[in-house]
């Protein structure tokens, strides 16, 4: 079959998206791919089709190196659903299942194998890829979330290092290398470290124009992520991401307090319960998973509609990557965050206590400094945002800065009186934090301040003007340019810098963004209850027929997807169902053509879809 074939025959889709067609027919040939895709924008077809193709031409087996056994089961499963060939070797499998996989992939009876990067470079795995390859059924190798095989990607996992094994042993054999998050330094080391110095760079659009991002101060955070759930999406499934693991299992406990369904997920939880708990969030509605940063990657979910950091995220590209799992349907989507100076100060702490050399500090500092660009920033955040991947844009009119354009003031004043109060506490001797600093500039006479004497000190109370908020503003960028340190080992006291002279002279400036209140508080939302209702709607307006035969059939698709112990997306998207509620089909000739529907999905489910359009 042809790569459109393919396509239609057996995924059920009519036409390629953005660069997937140059892609495939690249790889297909042979050539050796790096394909940088936005979550959601279908990089999976871009191994799966040429896998199929080149096994059909004889060319044997491809092997994709993924790091999750979540992500494996999942694509494993919904390529069985097309008719595809697959299978996956991880951990989850006894003895004698997985003794059985690797007799059928030496006998070459498999189209697509699934494995993690320590076992493909284990020397057992390799001596049965070495038997594969000197028959000439070594097809190609698909290195999924490439970005971790680099130090300056957000989630660096050693083993993939151990890669290169796979361009040192099987030069003619072509690889692709797939990620959706990888700034010019994260893709330059990939290159290296992959030894993909000839492969064709396939650089998509970062842009997710359907995700609208808000960033606001932190206040009262469970307080915030509560109204945003509550007024914006209750009901709805969402990922809520927080640094640590107590916090996760204090925030899941608080929304399910609150009528909001929630599940913990961290390393620190027995691996049945974290399993039980993705599991339920996969395949059922209406689920929020509260999370460290351990859970979401390769989450194909495709109804998540929001993802909220709790927390500040250590860089953009992990940000990005984060975020990027709300709206993989395409639907409207939130990406919503809550920071403060506690946030900076804790992940510039991280950097410095680290063990790293000084130059790898730099750049996570500098990655560090950018995100906090984005937060802080006054103009519009998709701009900033792909203006970090290199791309760039206009002005989206969907995120909070477009929507409501804040005040900016100019701190720099307020920056230097800072600096000069942090000077003169350590010249009577002693080192603060950042409250007590405050107090002396805004002149609150605490016992604090008056028993070291501090109300004596040329800057106390010129800054009377600015308020706390404000100056922790004027903290959180002093602190993100390095011209103010924390000390960790002495209680987080605030320190001067060689960085502190060019603001004390103002050859540097401060500008910043007025503290206003989230676009949750500024305007009315539709409430709760309203929002609710929503669950099992479709995502798109359809007529009252064609919307009770798209909720009849997710609830056939629901009792499928249990037997089949998948999630329902992996037997039919929303939007396949949707296309079909409004079909309204009497035969098998009427569900050909329509996106999502292949030849063995209409063979195996036509005649149970036709039986539920009957019936309503």
């Amino acid at each position: 079959m042809s790569i459109h074939q393919i396509l239609q025959e057996v995924f059920g889709y009519g036409a390629f998206r953005g660069p997937q067609q140059a892609i495939i027919e690249h790889v297909v040939a042979g050539g050796d791919a790096l394909v940088l895709m936005p979550t959601g924008g279908g990089k999976s077809l871009c191994y799966q089709i040429p896998a199929i193709a080149r096994e059909q031409a004889g060319q044997g087996i491809t092997v994709v190196i993924s790091p999750l056994i979540a992500l494996m089961h999942d694509q494993v499963g919904a390529l069985h659903e097309a008719g595809v060939s697959a299978e996956f070797l991880n951990s989850t499998l006894s003895f004698e299942a997985a003794s059985q996989v690797e007799r059928r992939l030496l006998r070459g009876d498999i189209t697509l194998l699934y494995a993690a990067p320590e076992r493909v470079t284990n020397p057992r795995f390799l001596a049965q890829l070495d038997s594969l390859h000197e028959r000439g059924k070594l097809s190609l190798f698909a290195i999924d979330e490439a970005h971790c095989v680099s130090q300056w990607g957000h989630d660096f996992r050693p083993e993939y290092r151990a890669l290169t094994v796979l361009h040192e042993r099987y030069g003619s054999v072509p690889r692709i290398a797939l990620t959706a998050t990888a700034d010019a330094l994260t893709r330059a080391d990939i290159v290296e470290r992959l030894q993909l110095q000839d492969a064709r760079l396939f650089l998509s659009s970062f842009d997710r124009p359907n995700i609208s991002y808000t960033i606001v101060e932190k206040t009262q955070a469970t307080q915030q992520l509560l109204r945003f759930i509550s007024q914006e999406h209750m009901g709805d499934a969402g990922i809520v991401y927080c640094q640590s693991r107590k916090r996760v299992e204090d925030i899941a406990s608080l929304l399910c307090d609150e009528g909001i369904a929630a599940l913990p997920y961290h390393a620190g939880l027995d691996a049945k319960v974290r399993q039980a708990n993705q599991d339920q969030f996969l395949r059922s509605e209406g689920i929020v998973m509260v999370a460290t940063i351990a859970f979401g990657m390769g989450i194909d979910k495709p109804d998540v509609r929001f993802v909220a950091h709790l927390d500040m995220p250590k860089n953009i590209e992990g940000y990005y990557q984060e975020t990027g799992r709300a709206g993989r349907d395409g639907q409207s989507a939130q990406a919503w965050m809550c920071y403060g100076l506690q946030d900076v100060v804790n992940q510039r702490r991280m950097i410095d206590e680290s063990p790293a050399g000084e130059e790898f500090k730099a750049g996570l500092r500098g990655k560090l400094d950018a995100l906090l660009g984005l937060a802080e920033a006054t103009d519009c955040r998709r701009v900033r945002l792909l203006h970090y991947f290199g791309e760039a844009s206009q002005p989206c009119g969907n995120c909070d800065n477009c929507l409501h354009p804040p005040a900016v003031w100019d701190g720099t004043d307020a920056a230097r009186k800072l600096l000069s109060t942090i000077y003169r506490v350590q010249q009577m001797g002693g080192s603060y934090g950042a409250v007590h600093i405050m107090d002396i500039l805004r002149g609150k006479s605490t016992d604090k301040v008056t028993q070291r004497g501090h109300e004596t000190l040329s800057t106390f109370g010129i800054g009377s003007a600015f308020s706390e908020v404000q100056l922790r503003g004027v903290l959180r960028q002093l602190i993100a340019i390095g011209a103010v340190a924390v000390d960790a080992q002495a209680f987080n006291t605030l320190q001067l810098t060689d960085a502190s002279r060019a603001v004390l002279k103002g050859e540097v400036t401060v500008q910043l963004r007025a503290s206003v209140s989230s676009p949750a508080e500024r305007k009315a939302k539709r409430s709760g209850a309203t929002h609710a209702s929503s669950i099992g709607k479709a995502p798109i307006a359809l007529d009252v027929p064609a919307q009770t035969r798209y909720t009849a059939l997710k609830a056939w698709r629901g009792e499928v997807a249990k037997e089949h112990n998948l999630p329902a997306y992996v037997i039919f998207h929303d939007a396949t169902l949707v296309a079909i509620a409004e079909r309204a089909p009497l035969s098998l000739d009427d569900l050909q053509g329509i996106s999502g529907i292949g030849a063995k999905k209409l063979e195996a489910y036509g005649e149970e879809v036709l039986r539920v359009m009957v019936s309503v």
